[in-house]
C-alpha cells in the first residue's frame, strides 16, 4: 500500500524534471528570439511587462505612409505597436498639422513585430507603448524606400555643446512636444537635456506639460512618446508618475555638470556581457513567441482593407483588434535605458 503514495511522487518529480528540461530546451537570447519575429501574433492586443523587459500580443502595424506622417527606417521592421500607441501617433500627427504648424511626422522606431529586446539600439521598445519621433519634419513629398534608410535626422544642438542651437530650435517644435505632452495618455517624453533647458528656458503661460517633459542622454533629433499602460493589458507593469514639478531646477542642472558624462574607469578585469534570456521576461513572453501569427502584414496593419480596423481615437481600441486575437540613432551608439 506503501508503494503507490511512492510512485505517485516519483512520476511527479519525473514530470517536474521533463518540464523543467523543456523549459531550458526552448530558452536563449531573447533579443534574437524576437528579433527574429516578422509578424505579431493574432489575437487581443496586450504589453505584457515593463518597457525595458516585456513583450507584445496583438500588436498592429502603422501605416508607413499617411497623409501627415512617413514611417523611416522600413528595414529594421519596427513600426508595431499596441493599438493605443499606433492611434496615438497618427492622432499626433493631425494634431500636429494644426496646433504646431508641422507638415507631419517622421516616425522613427516604435517596437518589433511582438515586442522584446531589440538586438540593436534600445533598451526599453518592448511592450508597444514607446515611439520615436524626429524633430524634423516631413517633406512635401515621399521619401524612396532607399531615402527611409539614408536620410539622417538634424541634430538640434549648437555643435558640440550640450546647448541648442538658436538657429534651429524653432517655435514650432516647442509646440509639437507640447500637443504630445498634454495627452492624457502620454507618461513620458524623453529629450536631450539642452532641449528641455530650451523649453524651461522660454515657454510661458502654462508649464504644466513640462513635467512630462524628461532629460536624456541622446535625444537631439528625436523625442521619445511613452504612453501608459492601457485597457486590456493586465500584466503591464507601470512607471511611478512624474509628479507635477515642472523639472527645471537642480534635477535639469545636474545634467550640466560633469557628473553624466564622466566615462566609467575601465574593468579591472574582462567583464562578460549580460544577455538577457527568454526565461528572463514575464512568463507569457514565451508564448508569444509561440502564439500563431497572421497570414499577412496588410491583415494587422492599422486601418488597412478593414482588418485591423480604421483609425479610432485613443481609449478606444478597434473591436477586430481587441478580440480574437534611441531611436534612429546609428547601431553602434551605446544601448540606453529609458
Amino acid at each position: 500500500m506503501k508503494s503507490k503514495p511512492l510512485l505517485r511522487l516519483a512520476l511527479g518529480l519525473l514530470i517536474s524534471f521533463t518540464s523543467a528540461v523543456d523549459a531550458v530546451a526552448v530558452d536563449g537570447p531573447a533579443k534574437q528570439l524576437f528579433g527574429a519575429q516578422t509578424l505579431p501574433t493574432v489575437g487581443k492586443a496586450q504589453s505584457v511587462g515593463f518597457y525595458a523587459k516585456g513583450c507584445l500580443a496583438g500588436g498592429v502595424a502603422l501605416p508607413t505612409d499617411g497623409p501627415t506622417w512617413q514611417v523611416m527606417r522600413l528595414s529594421r521592421n519596427r513600426r508595431w505597436g499596441n493599438p493605443y500607441m499606433i492611434s496615438l501617433i497618427e492622432r499626433l500627427s493631425r494634431d500636429a498639422a494644426v496646433k504646431a504648424n508641422w507638415n507631419g511626422l517622421l516616425i522613427g522606431d516604435i517596437s518589433q513585430p511582438r515586442g522584446g529586446p531589440m538586438i540593436t539600439g534600445h533598451a526599453s521598445h518592448q511592450i508597444g507603448l514607446d515611439a520615436d519621433i524626429w524633430l524634423t519634419p516631413m517633406p512635401k513629398r515621399r521619401f524612396t524606400d532607399q531615402e527611409r534608410e539614408t536620410v539622417s535626422a538634424t541634430s538640434m544642438l549648437k555643435g558640440d555643446t550640450l546647448y541648442v542651437d538658436p538657429q534651429k530650435w524653432t517655435a514650432s517644435r516647442t509646440a509639437l512636444l507640447k500637443t504630445a505632452a498634454t495627452y492624457p495618455e502620454v507618461e513620458r517624453i524623453f529629450v536631450h537635456p539642452g532641449i528641455k533647458k530650451q523649453l524651461c528656458d522660454t515657454v510661458q503661460g502654462d508649464r504644466s506639460w513640462l513635467a512630462k517633459v524628461r532629460p536624456y542622454w541622446g535625444h537631439f533629433y528625436h523625442f521619445h512618446i511613452r504612453i501608459k499602460c492601457q485597457p486590456g493589458s493586465p500584466n503591464c507593469t507601470p512607471q511611478q508618475p512624474t509628479g507635477s514639478d515642472d523639472g527645471c531646477g537642480k534635477p535639469l542642472a545636474w545634467w550640466f555638470t560633469d557628473e553624466p558624462w564622466r566615462k566609467a574607469p575601465p574593468p579591472k578585469k574582462p567583464v562578460k556581457p549580460k544577455v538577457m534570456m527568454l526565461s528572463a521576461l514575464p512568463k507569457q513572453c514565451a508564448q508569444v513567441l509561440e502564439a500563431p501569427g497572421p497570414k499577412s502584414v496588410e491583415e494587422v496593419t492599422y486601418g488597412v482593407r478593414g482588418k485591423a480596423a480604421q483609425p479610432a481615437s485613443v481609449g478606444n481600441p478597434p473591436a477586430s483588434v481587441a478580440e480574437p486575437d534611441d531611436e534612429e540613432a546609428p547601431d553602434n551608439l551605446p544601448v540606453q535605458g529609458q
